[in-house]
């Protein structure tokens, strides 16, 4: 495990002293100083150019701030969600090192400038709103040795679930999202190459959206159903968002948690179900997202209305009456849509959900919702939870400072 000087020898120090004592050791001098003259020659290639058009890949996100800037911001198109398994000798001084690295790498990279040692600074140039998000499982929490939520546990059992451990819990979160694949995948091999030494990775779950541009802005998000997905959601900046969303009391002051599942959707037998079918098991239609009993997708759904042989229009069955419940539980939900080739069963593809929901506390607010859904909720029938994590995500912090260090210092 690295020492307490190796990593928090300083910001910027550490891992470049690293680096050039062990050129100096194994290659002499004269190529120490070249390593070194390459280090500060990729440094200034990765500062952001300056004049010229602007493009929607240098966009950036503040990195520092009260909370953490992945959770109310507008979604962007491609995501990754990392779970770790921290290795076994990792403690709370070790976990302090490894938090001070990663906070130090996703402050740059979100900014578009290179991690400290990173061999292709080129990729970092264009950070396309890239952001870094950080989330605590149960056993990162423990090794703390401070006080774990009541809610920071896998949850309960539902009769619709195939869970599968490779896609499920896991002691650190890392989720990574921008608008570019490339500028992703740079961040999240990044990432890795500082927490190897710490961690090893469980699962990877990759996902996307439409591309930005390809659609108006604020359009709600379509899952690989060809349903509208999200509809309305907590308006980040708002008072209702904040009391839906972020945590109070303790070292999760201005955080939130964050429950993590992984949706197989049967694609191939919802081929099988006529338009009226889909429709009714969602209780909106296809082409605007509109309720059953309404014009517009952001129309209150009527769910005492009935049609002309009496039975509701929108049925008992229907994930939106079923989710609603009586609208005392909210959650703020993002999805992103996966698409991988053929398991091997015959179908066309393996295709899914994955389903991020951002809550204060999931055992009040995500909890109560999925029980509804557990026992009557017709898209039962095409879709199927096959991962779930449940994480702590710990407020921002300062420009110096790093992620989880109230829990930590």
């Amino acid at each position: 495990m690295p020492s307490a000087r190796s990593a928090e020898s300083g910001r910027g120090v550490n891992r470049r002293q690293l680096l050039l004592g062990g050129a100096a050791a194994g290659l002499g001098a004269t190529a120490a100083i070249g390593a070194d003259l390459a280090l500060s020659s990729a440094s200034a290639t990765s500062s952001p150019a300056t004049g010229g058009t602007e493009t929607t890949g240098s966009e950036t996100i503040a990195f520092y701030g009260p909370h953490q800037a992945g959770v109310a911001i507008v979604p962007q198109s491609h995501s990754a969600f990392l779970g770790l398994d921290l290795e076994p000798d990792v403690d709370r001084d070790g976990l302090r090192r490894l938090m001070r690295i990663l906070t130090d790498d996703a402050a740059r990279l979100t900014q578009g400038e290179s991690a400290l040692a990173d061999s292709e600074p080129e990729l970092a140039l264009a950070p396309a709103r890239l952001t870094v998000t950080f989330g605590f499982g149960p056993g990162f929490v423990a090794r703390t040795g401070a006080a774990t939520p009541d809610w920071l546990a896998p949850l309960p059992a539902f009769s619709v679930d195939q869970l599968d451990a490779a896609w499920s819990d896991g002691d650190l979160l890392l989720e990574v999202a921008a608008d570019d694949p490339i500028t992703v995948a740079h961040a999240v091999r990044m990432l890795l190459k500082d927490a190897r030494r710490f961690a090893s990775v469980r699962w990877r779950q990759d996902g996307f959206r439409r591309a930005r541009g390809t659609e108006k802005a604020g359009t709600t998000m379509r899952n690989l159903f060809g349903q509208v997905d999200g509809t309305v959601n907590p308006v980040p900046g708002t008072s209702d968002f904040d009391s839906v969303v972020w945590s109070t009391g303790g070292w999760i002051e201005g955080g939130t948690s964050l429950v993590v599942r992984r949706i197989r959707m049967t694609l191939d037998t919802w081929d099988e179900l006529d338009r009226s079918g889909r429709e009714q098991s969602v209780g909106r239609t296809l082409s605007n997202g509109a309720p059953l009993t309404g014009v517009n997708e952001t129309d209150e759904p009527d769910f005492e209305a009935t049609g002309a042989t009496g039975f509701p229009i929108i049925p008992s069955f229907a994930h939106i009456r079923r989710a609603r419940g009586d609208g005392s539980e909210r959650i703020f939900r993002r999805g992103y849509n996966y698409d991988l080739p053929p398991d091997g069963d015959g179908g066309v593809s393996d295709s899914g959900l994955i389903f991020a929901s951002y809550q204060a506390d999931p055992t009040t607010q995500f909890v109560p919702i999925q029980r509804r859904l557990d026992e009557l909720d017709l898209l039962n029938q095409w879709t199927i939870p096959i991962g779930s994590a449940v994480f702590a995500i710990p407020p921002g912090c300062e420009s110096g400072g790093f992620i989880g260090e109230r829990i930590l210092s």
